[in-house]
């Protein structure tokens, strides 16, 4: 067995500090929990965009949707709309909804594929969310136990950072003001307190180091490998800036336009425009990039560009000694699918279960966490370099690269499964599901090269009208929501 941990020292604010500090002071009541930030040193805070598992992360921190959607200036989103990703002119919605049966005689993007009716529109239009952000419309659920479809959110980083700190405060968590300068290693490398600026020293049993990219604990101190994945993802810049609202309804969704060498983000906040440039620096200057970044703004920019620089991949390990590492201190994945905050969460929720079943976890258990965290971002990985690797753009050096670079094996295993026989595999520890898989396959218009004899199960006619009925029904669904502008503005006022 290990050291019991009972003393838990933040390290870093921002979003995955914050976040930290208050799932930790909420979950573990019994643990003392100290963050130490600097203001010296500020936080990387763009735009944020979310999948739907953060709403989990609020009910469990008990956090109100309308409080938090004041505070963040947030909005609502179902998901992402796709341009000029497989050719230019083309685009498509990757949502949080199902698309009906995925298998056997029922399913519907089989029947969808096996038709081949232009007439029955996407396969997108199959599926109630992707309808709803086409319209620009929005309703939240009437019952999270029979709910049609998911949602996530928009909102301002550094926002949110204020608002989880004043929640994580509430709850008994002790913030100190200081930059580290110095740690004090353990006899068996593990750390034992961290030195400030001021002389101070923090001593702690259990460290989460949230200092970003410059992983003051696990990289700096510890000196834990990194995995690099730039031979499969080789955007290593990013430049984001504000915008004024562009007169138009806020979009309920996230809006990735491939540019290129790389890609835009538009994201619609209730006061602003967030917008980034990300993309390869071995095929675009940064200068270059920053004038495209420019010339896709709807509106004025209300800042000067930052550019950001980062390398992709994650850390070998992610908990080591007494040491764990969340956010950017962990890995980095591009923003392609919101998945940062995704990943701090995924680490909260499985390192918090570890705590609270044992004050002294041990060898076996940091393995298993270890384990899981590193599948978790080699599945994410997969899932964003799919959006890569079938376009059909040959009209620059990046989409030529990525079009013929080889594969992952475990990604490779997958589009096999996929072409062959329309099987959408999955592993454990998948960031994303089989509707999701689906989703970017159709939008890319990627099919499986036979299809399932029991589809003809059911007559042609008979699958028709099936399909339209649910295009239909959908349509008419969506059509009777509010806007986003309007559902928001209702939510706001209470």
């Amino acid at each position: 067995m290990g050291s019991a941990y009972k003393r838990i020292v933040v390290v870093g604010g921002g979003t995955a500090g914050w976040m930290a500090a208050t799932a930790l002071a909420t979950a573990l009541p019994a643990h003392t929990v100290e963050l130490v930030e600097s203001e010296e040193i500020g936080v990387i805070g763009v735009g944020e965009a979310t999948f739907p598992a953060i709403r989990n992360l609020h009910r469990l921190l008990g956090i109100d949707e309308a409080e938090f959607l004041r505070a963040t200036q947030g909005t609502y989103k179902l998901g992402i709309e796709f341009r000029d990703w497989r050719v230019r002119g083309e685009h498509y919605f990757h949502t949080f909804g199902d698309l009906g049966d995925l298998s056997g005689p029922d399913c519907l993007w089989g029947h969808f594929r096996r038709l081949d009716d232009a007439s029955l529109g996407t396969l997108g239009e199959q599926c109630l969310p992707s309808v709803m952000a086409s319209m620009g419309r929005f309703q939240g659920l009437a019952s999270e136990e029979n709910k049609p479809f998911n949602y996530a959110y928009h909102f301002d980083a550094v926002l949110y950072a204020v608002f989880l700190r004043k929640l994580a405060l509430q709850r008994g968590v002790r913030r100190t003001e200081g930059r580290v300068v110095d740690v004090r290693r353990r006899a068996d490398g593990g750390v034992a307190g961290l030195k400030l600026a001021d002389g101070r020293e923090l001593a702690g049993d259990l460290f989460i180091d949230c200092s970003g990219f410059s992983a003051l604990l696990l990289g700096r101190t510890l000196n834990e490998p990194f995995i690099d994945f730039s031979h499969w993802l080789p955007v290593d810049r990013a430049w984001a800036v504000p915008s004024e609202p562009d007169g138009t309804d806020m979009t309920p969704y996230t809006r990735a336009t491939a540019l290129e060498a790389g890609w835009a983000w538009r994201i619609s906040l209730s006061s602003r425009i967030g917008n980034g440039h990300v993309f390869a620096s071995r095929y675009l200057d940064e200068e270059r990039a920053r004038e495209q970044l420019l010339r896709q703004l709807d509106g004025r920019p209300l800042a000067e560009p930052r550019l950001l620089r980062f390398t992709t991949g994650h850390r070998q390990r992610c908990w080591v000694h007494n040491v764990v590492g969340l956010g950017l201190a962990s890995g980095f994945l591009e923003p392609l699918e919101s998945t940062s905050i995704f990943l701090i969460q995924s680490g909260l929720g499985h390192l918090i279960p570890v705590l609270q079943e044992s004050p002294a976890p041990g060898a076996a258990e940091i393995e298993h966490y270890n384990t899981g965290m590193t599948r978790q971002f080699e599945r994410i990985r997969d899932f964003i370099i799919l959006h890569y690797c079938l376009t059909a753009r040959r009209d620059s050096a990046l989409w030529r690269d990525v079009a013929s670079m080889e594969l992952p094996e475990t990604l490779a295993f997958k589009l096999h499964a996929w072409r062959q026989a329309g099987v959408l595999h999955q592993y454990a520890w998948e960031g994303f599901d089989a509707h999701s898989w689906l989703a970017i396959h159709a939008g890319m218009g990627h099919w499986p090269e036979r299809a399932d004899p029991g589809l003809e199960e059911l007559t042609r006619a008979e699958a028709s009208q099936a399909l339209r009925q649910r295009r239909a029904r959908f349509a008419a669904v969506a059509a009777a929501m509010p806007s986003h502008d309007a559902y928001l503005r209702r939510v706001l006022a209470r």
